[in-house]
């Protein structure tokens, strides 16, 4: 096994063993519930959107495999501080990483601990449930103009 994918596994189970922002997040400005009836993944995101349409803080609880978990947790870590469309950005070349090319991509970072995942389709929908679920609550956000409803959303 290489070196680098030993690391990638370090850092996807650091991530499933102590993720971060795996809180409530009370103040938040949306809101998403996500669930995958394929593994029973479930994870539910908050998000606090500030005036400048930075994302000031995310947060997200749920069940779920390691990639599920360790997704959720590094997500977090990846938007916090951008704007939603350089989220929406992110979110797009993540799942480009998983189920497109097979290129590296160097600027996503400690994301691409997740690569490995493409050689397993079936779980790239665990990898990608978060993600999916932020966009929903980022969607709904902007279609309740900040009224933080709530919106689910469910892999099939």
């Amino acid at each position: 096994m290489s070196d680098l994918r030993e690391l990638y596994q370090e850092v996807i189970l650091d991530h499933y063993r102590k993720p971060r922002n795996f809180t409530v997040l009370r103040d938040a400005t949306g809101e998403g519930v996500g669930h995958n009836p394929l593994c029973g993944d479930r994870v539910r995101v908050w998000v606090k959107i500030g005036d400048e349409g930075v994302i000031e803080d995310v947060a997200f609880q749920g069940e779920g495999c390691a990639i599920s978990t360790a997704s959720a947790s590094l997500m977090t870590e990846a938007v916090k501080g951008k704007t939603v469309d350089e989220a929406e950005d992110l979110f797009a070349r993540f799942q480009s990483m998983l189920t497109g090319d097979d290129g590296e991509h160097p600027d996503l970072g400690k994301l691409e601990a997740l690569a490995g995942v493409r050689e397993y389709p079936i779980r790239v929908k665990c990898a990608t449930l978060a993600w999916h679920t932020l966009h929903a609550a980022l969607a709904r956000r902007a279609a309740d103009a900040g009224t933080g409803g709530v919106v689910s959303t469910e892999m099939s």
